[in-house]
């Protein structure tokens, strides 16, 4: 990335680089008039379809469908501060932070936004010194536990929404009546504002959806709170303002409230089927009425979750999975306001920005159409919400470390930002290191462990689920003699020439002697389903493939071909079976290559002998597998198998 041009006036904190501020509220005022931060300036808006990019909206709509709507309110007044909305008893006005029935200090966002670290802090950070040094129980999480740096985490406090804000609070009492209690766990943990890894959690799509859907309203409703609460400051500042012409704000730290774009809070998903549940789902969080464009909503992402096949031969977590809409490619705004909250608005309006990683990706590249590369709209987020990243990480996870590397950089242009009123850790770019991180997964790659330690750096610390899993052995239905081997490598980086080399000497020898065919040979990469395949060309060996490129004519024939015998060998990746969940016939000998992330797959991929007499399972591992072994045989086996002097192991 080349070098981008910052802001005017927003360069490093001192009293020679900050910019001068308005002298009186009267000329604070006369800059603000174009802020689209600000909230009396959320009454009326027309949407660009440039800074909207209809086209990452959906990119297969190519006739310009979108360019003709245009979104106003229709009431002009609707953001004009009301002291008696019901977020301040009595209509005071807590220096600028409302922080409802609780004081200042214990409210837990405006502790959060207005603690300036200093620079050895920042350095410990980038360091990542801290240590998880505390747990505590997961509730509703089975064989888990949190685990944290910091301060010890309390537990959720009997009145669980006392760091609420009043509409928001009424509304969650009585729409989560006998609910709440299951949500409280994970909402105080977001409410920390702590980065979280959660990768444990069941998802909707497996048989019992409470754990996901209890998550999924927690991260919902901190992310609502944060909005209502970064909204509530600016407009009781501005209000402050209008009240007293003389007020003095150029040495005044009551009026730092803003952030260099209005955007706070980013979403960011695999599938529009699962934007459908997050969106739908905050519209009922949400005490604000839905006002426009919820017609045109449905008709991109779907009308309802239950689009299931109606004879299907899947199983029904995937049945269940690939309903709806799996188009991996949208990108929108979310604006709240007063009374109500909108979807498509312009990114520089909006409050919260939900958007698939390629779409992303593409509207940062300028999109495909060689527009001008613009994501100043990411540069002052504050929570990051990855849900499902475990989907996205079978879609190409590249686009989501391009994303990250995006957030929270110095803007290239003005966007009606009053300077005088941003926060002092945005202009000291510091803005990463408040910025909250939630991923979230059903399983932990060493991926997002990478993402979650290199490009995570909150401030107030982190927080983990730490899982003992028993394993997915006894979902296998046939007794299968299962050969564990396991080969030396000496790092990471050497890992998979290490797993090549064993294969290329120890293994396909063995194969290559045998007359009989029947061999599915398993891979969970791409990377590795292209070198394996090189090989066995080069090889001349009698095979077939069937990857995620693969065309559904050669699949077919692929598939055909190994049942009947005339290929010996069928090179089967793991995006394949993620996408398909085909049922291999013909299988008598099973190889894997390196094992399935998705625990799922192992008892599926085993079960797939059942046709066979002689049936053979291999397994190939190093002791890097430990995050895959010990999902599939067990994290005491898992240990054994790594720290073990020997090198084979079997399993019936």
């Amino acid at each position: 990335m080349g070098k981008r041009k910052p802001v005017p006036s927003a360069g490093a904190r001192g009293a020679k680089s900050r910019p001068k501020r308005p002298k009186s509220a009267k000329q604070g005022a006369e800059s603000r008039e174009e802020n689209p931060q600000l909230a009396e300036q959320d009454d009326e808006e027309t949407v660009d379809t440039e800074s909207r990019a209809p086209e990452a909206v959906q990119h297969k709509k190519s006739n310009g469908s979108f360019q003709g709507i245009v979104q106003s309110d229709e009431d002009d007044s609707e953001d004009e501060y009301d002291a008696s909305n019901g977020d301040a008893p009595g209509g005071t006005i807590n220096k600028g932070n409302d922080c409802s029935d609780e004081t200042e200090t214990s409210c837990s966002f405006h502790r959060h936004v207005s603690r300036i670290i200093t620079n050895e802090e920042v350095k410990a950070l980038i360091k990542q010194n801290s240590k998880f040094k505390w747990e505590m129980p997961a509730v509703d999480i089975p064989r888990s536990k949190w685990v944290g740096t910091g301060e010890t985490m309390q537990e959720a406090c009997d009145d669980h929404l006392h760091d609420v804000k009043g509409k928001l609070r009424n509304h969650w009492q009585h729409m989560l009546s006998g609910h709440l209690n299951s949500r409280m766990g994970f909402f105080s943990l977001c409410n920390s504002y702590r980065d979280i890894m959660h990768c444990n959690k069941k998802p909707f799509y497996l048989k019992s959806n409470g754990v996901d859907s209890s998550t999924m309203d927690a991260y919902l409703m901190h992310a609502l709170n944060h909005v209502h609460r970064t909204r509530d400051v600016v407009i009781r500042n501005d209000a402050k303002l209008r009240n007293d012409a003389d007020t003095e704000i150029s040495d005044d730290n009551t009026y730092l409230d803003q952030g260099f774009t209005r955007p706070k809070v980013l979403f960011l998903l695999p599938l529009k089927s699962f934007a459908r549940r997050i969106v739908k789902r905050l519209i009922q969080l949400s005490p604000l009425q839905q006002k426009n464009a919820m017609g045109q909503f449905k008709k991109e992402f779907g009308e309802s979750d239950d689009e299931m096949p109606e004879h299907s031969t899947k199983p029904a977590d995937f049945d269940l999975l690939f309903a709806g809409d799996i188009d991996d490619h949208f990108l929108f705004g979310i604006k709240l306001t007063k009374k109500s909250i909108k979807l498509y608005s312009n990114f520089y309006s909006s409050d919260i920005i939900v958007a698939s990683p390629l779409a992303l990706k593409r509207k940062i590249d300028g999109g495909e159409h060689g527009k001008e590369k613009d994501f100043d709209f990411l540069s002052s987020i504050e929570i990051v919400v990855v849900d499902h990243a475990d989907v996205i990480s079978m879609q190409n996870w590249a686009h989501l470390e391009a994303v990250f590397e995006h957030l929270n950089h110095l803007p290239s242009k003005e966007h009606g930002t009053n300077v005088m009123r941003i926060r002092p850790w945005y202009l000291d770019q510091h803005a990463q290191y408040y910025r909250q991180t939630i991923l979230l997964s059903s399983y932990l790659t060493p991926e997002i462990n990478a993402l979650f330690n290199g490009l995570c750096f909150s401030y107030e610390g982190k927080i983990k689920t730490v899982t003992e899993y028993a394993g997915v052995l006894s979902k296998i239905q046939l007794e299968v003699r299962q050969v564990y081997e396991r080969f030396d490598t000496s790092s990471i980086t050497e890992a998979d020439d290490a797993r090549f080399d064993y294969f290329c000497n120890k293994v396909y020898p063995k194969i290559q002697d045998l007359d009989e065919g029947g061999l599915l040979l398993f891979v969970s990469s791409y990377f590795e389903y292209i070198r394996i395949s090189n090989f066995l060309k080069s090889k001349e060996a009698s095979f077939c493939r069937v990857g995620e490129a693969t065309s559904q004519q050669d699949i077919s024939r692929s598939r055909l071909w190994f049942f009947e015998g005339k290929k010996k060998i069928l090179l089967y990746s793991e995006r394949s079976h993620f996408y398909h969940r085909y049922k291999i016939r013909g299988t008598k000998h099973l190889l894997i290559y390196s094992l399935p992330g998705r625990k799922e797959f192992y008892p599926e991929l085993v079960n797939m002998l059942g046709e066979s007499e002689n049936r053979k399972c291999n397994v190939l591992f190093s002791r890097l597998d430990l995050l895959k072994l010990e999902r599939i045989v067990g994290t005491s086996s898992a240990r054994r198998l790594i720290s073990s002097d020997k090198s084979m192991f079997v399993f019936f």
